[in-house]
């Protein structure tokens, strides 16, 4: 085709390349202006490098697909007071840099009727380890929870966390005053740079078999990076009685019946008595070295032959005991041998930082005083175990009323001995459950949140 005016032609063209030129910035302006949305880890749609909505790749939160589910371990109560509970429960979190910094609980304490009480609320969740999630003073009324489970909700977001436990060290552990006013000495180490603020520390005593037995948890409000900090962790009434491991002291009174009735099987030498002096006197001998011992008989009256004193002092007064000829037409007082054990316990001689145990031996039953002899007992040796002082009490004979000696002793510390040969096993076995193989577990654990990333 042929242009008359190629000059005009061209200028036409060049107009109109122009015109199309601005009006494509224009319309590239408004675009980008008002109507282009860049692909964000926050606009509920997959983009970008994302491997989900608004997950993976360049983002922050974690897919729901790529995280394991935190598994609830175990959960327990432990009593702070009548009606008042603190609940624990240990949760691990298999993955090893995904953590959540909010996530919802729930704990359930029931008895054999059924829910008692509830408690729920939220925490965070670290990575790689086990941690524990902690609910303070449930109030139980007058119900005594015998289960206590731990329900998670599913946490909305996960995100990567670089540390978890092996953020924080403990470089000192001291249980003291046990029996009085337990309080567990600690020191935390930061071995991050960073501050790390508003700490949750958490105490779990666990036995030698690996069942926890008590709790406690305090806070730290700053810690500074590559510094330590001490904690303080206490309970409002005693717990040694808990806590059965040998590094724990035991303070025990042994009461032995020294009634006529224990001659009855031989006079030369006198039997029973003669194989319960050998074996009492090998039961104390047996005792831990931080351990103290104290002597009661009893026969019409009770009588303290000893103050808790060291083991081998006390060991040689039972290898010198024998029955007054007088007590041969005597009864039986076994409700003042609680009575005097009371009072060993309450003098200046009992070490606050050890447990208390009584081991009574008797042969028959409580005959004085006259009006309702064993009903005095029982009434006198539940006064003492409301002390938490743990009664084993061995019924010496085929005749012995063991309801009684099961009234008297603590739960599942009551022992029959059918002869007087049974007695120093049924010794040995108190030995084993006072003092348990293995050294008590000390558990704790520091979490903190400071070190998530705010995902908004």
């Amino acid at each position: 085709m042929f242009i008359k005016r190629p000059w005009a032609f061209w200028r036409r063209v060049q107009y109109g390349g122009g015109f199309s030129l601005v009006l494509i910035l224009l319309l590239v302006y408004v675009y980008q202006s008002y109507i282009y949305t860049a692909a964000s880890c926050f606009d509920g749609r997959q983009n970008g490098t994302e491997v989900g909505d608004d997950c993976g790749g360049g983002c922050a939160r974690i897919c729901l697909a790529d995280v394991q589910a935190p598994v609830v371990k175990w959960a327990k109560s432990f009593k702070v007071t009548d009606g008042q509970y603190n609940a624990v429960g240990y949760v691990e979190n298999m993955n090893l840099e995904a953590g959540t910094a909010e996530i919802g609980y729930k704990f359930l304490l029931y008895d054999s009727e059924g829910l008692i009480a509830e408690s729920a609320g939220t925490t965070y969740l670290p990575p790689d380890g086990e941690y524990p999630i902690f609910a303070g003073r449930i109030n139980t009324g007058s119900r005594i929870p015998t289960k206590t489970f731990l329900e998670l909700e599913e946490a909305p977001v996960w995100q990567t966390v670089y540390g978890g436990r092996d953020l924080f060290t403990v470089t000192k552990r001291e249980l003291l005053g046990v029996d009085d006013r337990p309080r567990l000495n600690a020191t935390i180490e930061n071995n991050s740079l960073a501050e790390l603020k508003n700490a949750e520390v958490v105490a779990t005593i666990f036995n030698s078999q690996g069942t926890a037995l008590t709790a406690s948890r305090t806070s730290i409000d700053s810690l500074a990076g590559e510094t330590d900090s001490d904690v303080v962790f206490t309970w409002p009434l005693p717990i040694a009685k808990t806590i059965r491991s040998c590094e724990v002291p035991t303070d025990v009174v042994i009461a032995i019946d020294l009634s006529g009735s224990m001659n009855s099987d031989s006079l030369e030498p006198p039997e029973p008595l003669t194989s319960v002096i050998k074996a009492a006197n090998d039961f104390v001998t047996r005792l831990q070295s931080a351990d103290q011992a104290a002597l009661i008989t009893f026969a019409t009256t009770a009588s303290v032959d000893s103050q808790l004193k060291s083991a081998g002092t006390v060991a040689a007064l039972i290898a010198n005991l024998a029955i007054d000829p007088a007590e041969e037409t005597g009864s039986t007082n076994t409700g003042e041998a609680f009575t005097k054990a009371e009072e060993v316990f309450s003098a200046s001689f009992h070490n606050t930082n050890a447990r208390k145990v009584m081991v009574i031996l008797t042969d028959g039953k409580a005959t004085a005083p006259d009006e309702d002899p064993e009903g005095y007992a029982i009434r006198k040796a539940t006064q003492l175990k409301s002390s938490d002082v743990e009664v084993f009490a061995i019924g010496l004979g085929e005749s012995v009323n063991m309801d009684f000696i099961r009234e008297i002793a603590s739960e599942n510390d009551a022992f029959q001995a059918l002869s007087a040969d049974e007695v120093d096993q049924i010794y040995r076995d108190i030995t084993e459950s006072i003092c348990e193989d293995g050294p008590a577990v000390i558990d704790i654990v520091t979490k903190t949140k400071s070190h998530f990333t705010p995902i908004r």
